[in-house]
């Protein structure tokens, strides 16, 4: 009798794991790859008719990939265009070493715009303005608009039919907020700084004049411009001679 022992070569078996399982690594793969929110009905669509799981079914394996990722760097939120995959808040410190651009900062008067907007919406301009008693500029709304933050949604029925400003998914979207029922409650704020921390406002340090000193006095500036423009030009249609003192033009820093 041989003293051989035969060894049988044993082939790789494909182990297919439970449905649930499957059902769960699809979708997280799916928001791991598409770069943006995915909401319920395109997860639906990555499957084939015959196949495609319940809205329910989805549900519960987007709940079983969020407890899951309670040890992970990175968290499922549901926001206003769907789920995505983001980085913890906590890690934020260390990831923003990645980028050498840094993040755009805001100024007080723009928070405190978005804050009035978000909260009372909506709004319009002079009513922004009756709030925080002071002039809004005309850079800060642009900026906000140019972020897609907010948006015009109708105008106020009243003498000039100012526009009436609210905030848009966008907004929602980047702070990961689902709907406005997530804004912490004003109750919970003790003034806009608080805003800043539940949000994740970035606030740029102001340490010369405010944007409205500084809008007043370039207004100020053309306006003299336009003033002093005004009388050569009719000095000139008169034939007066220009005087040797010029008044200086106030400067705009």
């Amino acid at each position: 009798m041989s003293n051989e022992v035969e060894i049988n070569e044993v082939l790789p078996v494909e182990v297919f794991p439970p449905a649930e399982e499957r059902l769960a690594q699809i979708l997280e793969a799916a928001l791991m790859v598409a770069g943006r929110p995915l909401g319920l009905d395109e997860l639906s669509a990555l499957f084939d008719e015959h196949e495609r799981p319940s809205p329910t079914d989805i549900l519960k394996a987007l709940e079983r990939i969020r407890v899951e990722c309670q040890t992970r760097g990175v968290e499922l939120k549901e926001i206003a265009s769907g789920y995505r995959f983001t980085a913890k808040q906590e890690l934020a410190q260390y990831l923003a070493r990645l980028w050498d651009e840094k993040p755009q900062k805001y100024t007080r008067a723009t928070l405190e715009t978005m804050a009035l907007i978000a909260y009372k919406q909506p709004i319009t301009r002079s009513e922004i303005e009756e709030i925080r008693g002071v002039t809004v500029n005309t850079q800060t709304i642009k900026t906000l608009m140019e972020r897609d933050w907010i948006r015009v949604v109708g105008h106020r029925d009243v003498p000039g039919r100012p526009a009436l400003y609210a905030t848009t998914r966008q907004f929602l979207d980047y702070f990961n907020l689902k709907s406005l029922d997530q804004l912490p409650s004003l109750a919970e704020l003790k003034d806009f700084d608080s805003l800043n921390v539940e949000l994740n406002f970035e606030e740029a340090r102001q340490t010369v004049k405010t944007e409205v000193e500084q809008d007043a006095e370039v207004e100020k500036a053309v306006a003299r411009m336009e003033q002093e423009q005004a009388i050569e030009a009719a000095m000139d249609e008169a034939g007066i001679p220009e005087p040797d003192v010029v008044l200086p033009t106030p400067s705009v820093h």
